[in-house]
């Protein structure tokens, strides 16, 4: 079964929806996050047995992070490797490791299309750890930027966003965006999974490559989200 992935440690329900998660990324205190949601997070995690990575964003806690900032290489380079040591200090206080870093929110967009953003990113990924892998947009300039670094990737795909048609999430300003339909999400995870095209917002077939399936735990039913895909995943 492809895995489930989810963002958490945002101030949400994290803890209905860790059973069905393989995965999960961890505001690291940039958008969200400080020292006490990062351990509870962390210790959740290990709980049900789920990998954690640290997930870093835009210092801007007035846009969750979700707002473009002009910034520097070695600036963006400075954020991610604050924000994943700062959780990785947590991580090994009890005794666990990150195993994976993914850029949140507009951060990670802007990686997704901007190659230098993108190697900003992945070279401070792999000037921390080498063995951490890089998680990205499936088929983006994040994921090329992270091989060229010698990082392993993970090719990510939404179950609960609309795509357009050139492989990019629609804005979450755009009516739509957001898949909030539990048998809908299901439905494009399965896509995603078994390597079908979905549908997108403007138009024609989209077919992508995932290693990972994502949901929000922000999404308006997320936990219903959650229990549908987990469903549709395990099926096949």
């Amino acid at each position: 079964m492809i895995e489930l992935n989810a963002d958490i440690g945002e101030g949400y329900d994290d803890a209905s929806l860790m059973p069905y998660l393989d995965r999960v990324s961890i505001a690291s205190g940039g958008h969200a996050g400080d020292a006490d949601s990062m351990a509870a997070a962390l210790r959740l995690a290990a709980e049900h047995g789920v990998a954690v990575g640290a997930h870093p964003g835009y210092p801007d806690r007035a846009q969750f992070g979700r707002r473009e900032l002009a910034a520097s290489a070695g600036e963006i380079a400075s954020w991610v490797t604050q924000q994943t040591e700062t959780l990785a200090e947590q991580a090994a206080r009890l005794g666990l490791r990150l195993a994976h870093v993914k850029p949140h929110g507009a951060l990670y967009n802007m990686a997704a299309r901007d190659a230098g953003v993108a190697r900003a990113i992945a070279q401070a990924v792999a000037a921390l750890d080498p063995a951490l892998m890089l998680v990205g947009l499936s088929g983006s300039q994040l994921i090329a930027a992270g091989q060229a670094a010698g990082l392993a990737v993970l090719h990510e795909a939404f179950a609960d966003r609309r795509y357009q048609s050139n492989g990019r999430l629609v804005s979450r300003e755009t009516t739509g965006a957001l898949i909030t339909d539990p048998w809908l999400a299901a439905a494009q995870a399965a896509c995603l999974a078994q390597g079908q095209a979905i549908d997108t917002l403007d138009g024609g077939p989209l077919r992508l490559r995932a290693d990972t399936i994502c949901l929000h735990s922000d999404t308006p039913g997320a936990l219903n989200i959650a229990h549908a895909v987990h469903r549709a995943l395990k099926r096949g």
